[in-house]
């Protein structure tokens, strides 16, 4: 094999195990050692050792047991050379008794992980965005992105995090029952978060974000075991499902988004609706509704509408004034304000977007400022639109939606 080719197939290698495995190897490792920071700078290590050495000696068999081993002798390596008294001692006693484990089947400890981030010593707001970055792998810009707050200030509440489980010796389980509903939000948070970041990216075609959606809905079923009689739990598996379903149905044979009440529903996976229907009936028995039942009602109500014809739009808004009755989300008020559109009209729309209008965290939002365009549109102010509809493709990063939004802007009169 020519060197180029040999290095193309390592890189590949590794941006596979990097995409499937990420989160597996740092629970793994941080679970013995209970600091992440140390964790992912050994496992970072390791990969770039791997693009070193893979290209000259050729990839291993078990390409996620060689990460694992050389991310522990360079842990193993670091510890020794910070020698920071006897709890160093003790860990690195712990990553050295395992290493001559072979591994070829790393156990997959993210779960663990999860909660660990979500413990009392981590502060609240802070703990799903901490389990997107260490089991996800995803990056801090990102996840800045997704929970509306400024990169540099992701980025320290991050840090901090880090060190507080290493300084509190937080452990690596999952929690009894009775500390369960303390930390079981941020995990729910975390994998939903993780979902909508592989839904915006439906062709598979960004790296950083390409199969989280199927890691996300793994996860909820993982975490469905584990809590069987939890309805919030049934509720994100649900929601989930609904939106996994439509995916085939949002691009038409050439690539175009297709929004949604534009969608042919024959596309859906109708076996995957009713396993979601099934599992919010389910949720619904235990008399507790929760945000993410109600965001999966609001699927099923979408999906009733288009499968049955009949407008149910009143419906829908009643919904969404359950959810800011829970949480008061800015992103839950715009999905209203398109939803009040279909049943109030435009006008009644942008009344309701108008009271979001000092809410700097939408500054960066795409779909207020896509949700913006089109009402305006629909109200006649065709200036608005346009300034809208710039806004909102500059900030779009999926291209088939930026083509659909310039087109919808070009269609505005002059």
């Amino acid at each position: 094999m020519s060197a180029p080719a040999a290095e193309a197939q390592a890189r590949a290698t590794a941006d596979a195990v990097a995409r499937a495995s990420y989160g597996k190897l740092i629970a793994f490792l941080a679970a013995h050692t209970r600091d992440v920071a140390a964790a992912e700078d050994a496992l970072s290590d390791a990969f770039a050792a791997a693009l070193e050495n893979w290209p000259r000696t050729g990839c291993p068999d078990h390409p996620e047991a060689w990460l694992l081993t050389v991310a522990r002798r360079r842990a193993i390596d670091a510890g020794r050379r910070q020698q920071r008294g006897q709890k160093v001692t003790r860990e690195l006693e712990l990553l050295a008794g395992l290493e001559n484990e072979e591994a070829p089947q790393v156990p997959d400890l993210r779960l663990e992980l999860m909660f660990a981030c979500a413990h009392p010593a981590i502060e609240r707001s802070v703990r799903a965005p901490l389990m997107l970055q260490v089991v996800l792998g995803i990056n801090a810009a990102t996840i800045a992105s997704a929970f509306l707050v400024a990169p540099a200030t992701m980025g320290q509440r991050l840090v901090r995090a880090k060190n507080r489980i290493r300084e509190a010796g937080v452990p690596f389980e999952r929690p009894l029952r009775e500390d369960l509903a303390d930390r079981l939000d941020a995990v729910l948070d975390a994998i939903y978060a993780a979902y909508a970041e592989g839904w915006a990216d439906p062709g598979g075609t960004d790296a950083a974000r390409r199969d989280l959606a199927e890691e996300a809905v793994y996860l909820g079923g993982v975490l469905r075991e584990l809590l069987p009689r939890e309805p919030e739990v049934l509720g994100l598996l649900a929601l989930m499902l609904y939106a996994e379903a439509r995916r085939k149905a949002r691009r038409s044979a050439c690539g175009d988004y297709v929004p949604l009440d534009a969608q042919d529903p024959s596309r859906w996976d109708l076996r995957m609706i009713d396993t979601a229907e099934s599992l919010l009936r389910r949720a619904a028995a235990f008399g507790s509704p929760g945000r993410f039942q109600l965001e999966a009602a609001l699927q099923s109500a979408h999906v009733h509408r288009r499968r049955s014809g009949a407008a149910n739009w009143a419906s829908v808004v009643a919904l969404y004034d359950a959810l800011l009755a829970l949480g008061g989300s800015p992103v839950v008020a715009v999905n209203r304000a398109v939803a009040i559109a279909e049943w109030q009209g435009a006008e009644a729309a942008l009344a309701a977007l108008g009271a979001l209008e000092g809410d700097s965290r939408l500054i960066q939002y795409q779909p207020y400022w896509a949700a913006r365009a089109e009402l305006s549109a629909r109200a006649g102010r065709q200036d608005d639109a346009r300034r809208a509809y710039e806004l909102a493709i500059g900030l779009e990063r999926d291209a088939a939606v930026r083509r659909f939004l310039q087109w919808r802007q070009a269609a505005l009169r002059p």
